[in-house]
């Protein structure tokens, strides 16, 4: 049993005020000197980051689709046992939940954030965005203790207030009705705290002024935090959360290839930065060394085995991307055979061609592709797919989870004999229920994966890289 201080902060639905509550209470007891790990309920990338940033450590996403309870019980214990790699503990888990707290895949509210809290035994701290209503904030908290009784919501926090008397108001209707403290109340925050766009909270750090403003808006809400919350309450809940027990994380670790230690190289810039830490940690424990370029600037790569191109918003750069000489380095790394694997933005860069805003450009033209840019998502969601051709990365006939969220849609050129290499059971992928292309050693999809859940994926990656650099192959000049 191992003691683990939590605290999970949800909300009646998205939207509901939980994130900016989430951030601001990591960065104030981050500022007060607590190792303060952070994690994020679900397949998230902009979210996590944003909380990482807060805490000063890198967020762990949790998810019940991926993970069993005891792998993910196993999974939260090893994060908060090395939260930045130096081997000291956390002093303080902060879980974000999304949507509302019981919303999940079905009616039984399956991989909702109550069921990661009743997994993990962490209280509950709920979000109440109280706009235009007084007393009625009594029934809605009430209806959300009695759904599910065993559930341990320990604390409200009312949002969106408009005035002091309409804080008072509702905070007397509470704990009139209500089994529940109310530890706090958030005024209506003026302006824009963090900037947002179509797919929630956006993290831009091209410059060292957005980093600064990133950061200042952090510490703005810290303040808000700190003069409207009772922070010592708050600690004294997550203190009270019971020891939890869990197995020691399993990695699948191979024995490391002969000789030096396979390069793959990650793209970690502003145009490509979706990266789940536990897939490059899954990859070093492998046996990989890894090694972070850029697309956007204009430093030469080092020699590669292979390549790992997450997701993130090529399509913002698309002008920058569309003349720059990578590109063409892509393309002649998926010739030379190059292990390569390509999710959701890196599948994009990978096509004939991207098409955004009325203009087409042309992209490193690897696969027989056209991608188009959309105002809607044209894929968002859970995805389950099994492999049903030959590739290096996933043993065929393999079940694989994973998620996807992207507004681009794509289109095999006319003639291709181009084939997708997973089937979907659910998911919207590159439509026709597949997705997933493969040129010699390159795989691409729109699927992202999480490699906890897929643990092949990594030793695969590996030692096709091995093998890669076993052939001598200079794709990269030395």
């Amino acid at each position: 049993m191992t003691p683990a201080p939590r605290l999970t902060v949800s909300g009646l639905r998205g939207g509901s005020g939980k994130t900016l509550l989430a951030l601001g209470l990591v960065r104030a007891l981050a500022q007060d000197g607590l190792r303060l790990k952070p994690f994020k309920k679900g397949p998230d990338y902009i979210d996590a980051a944003w909380l990482g940033l807060a805490a000063g450590y890198p967020a762990t996403n949790l998810d019940l689709f991926f993970l069993p309870p005891q792998a993910l019980r196993a999974l939260f214990l090893h994060a908060f046992a090395l939260p930045g790699k130096d081997d000291k503990p956390a002093d303080f888990a902060l879980i974000e939940g999304n949507r509302g707290l019981f919303d999940g895949r079905d009616l039984e509210g399956s991989c909702s954030t109550a069921a990661l809290a009743r997994t993990l035994q962490s209280p509950i701290l709920l979000s109440l965005d109280c706009a235009k209503m007084t007393r009625t904030a009594a029934a809605l908290v009430q209806g959300m203790l009695s759904f599910e009784p065993d559930l341990p919501i320990a604390g409200v926090v009312l949002n969106n207030i408009g005035s002091e008397r309409h804080g008072t108001l509702v905070r007397r209707a509470i704990e009139q009705y209500c089994p529940v403290p109310v530890l706090g109340a958030l005024p209506r925050l003026m302006g824009d705290p963090l900037p947002e766009r179509r797919m929630g909270l956006v993290l831009r750090q091209r410059t060292e002024t957005q980093r600064a403003d990133a950061e200042t808006r952090l510490d703005a809400l810290a303040d808000a935090i700190r003069a409207h919350l009772d922070l010592r309450r708050i600690r004294r809940l997550a203190q009270a959360a019971p020891p939890l027990a869990g197995e020691k994380m399993h990695w699948k670790t191979p024995p490391e290839p002969a000789g030096v230690r396979p390069r793959i190289g990650y793209v970690r810039d502003a145009a490509l930065w979706f990266y789940y830490e536990e897939n490059l940690e899954a990859l070093r424990r492998a046996g990989a060394e890894l090694i972070r370029l850029s697309l956007l600037d204009g430093e030469a790569w080092p020699r590669l085995d292979g390549l790992y191109l997450g997701g993130g918003f090529p399509e913002e750069f698309h002008a920058e991307l569309a003349v720059s000489p990578k590109l063409a380095l892509l393309k002649e790394c998926a010739e030379q055979g190059m292990p390569i694997y390509a999710e959701c933005g890196g599948f994009l860069l990978l096509t004939a061609s991207l098409e955004c805003q009325g203009a087409r450009y042309p992209m490193a033209g690897v696969f027989p592709v056209r991608a188009s840019f959309h105002e809607r998502p044209q894929g968002l969601g859970y995805v389950e797919a099994v492999a049903v051709l030959p590739n290096p990365f996933h043993p065929q006939h393999t079940a694989i989870k994973g998620h996807e969220f992207h507004y681009t849609r794509c289109e095999i050129l006319p003639g291709s004999l181009a084939e997708h290499v997973l089937q979907l059971g659910s998911g919207d992928g590159m439509g026709q229920a597949g997705d997933g292309l493969l040129y010699k050693s390159t795989f691409a999809s729109y699927m992202h994966i999480f490699a906890p859940a897929v643990p092949h994926w990594a030793e695969r990656f590996v030692a096709a890289a091995a093998g890669f650099a076993a052939r001598d192959t200079l794709c990269i000049p030395d």
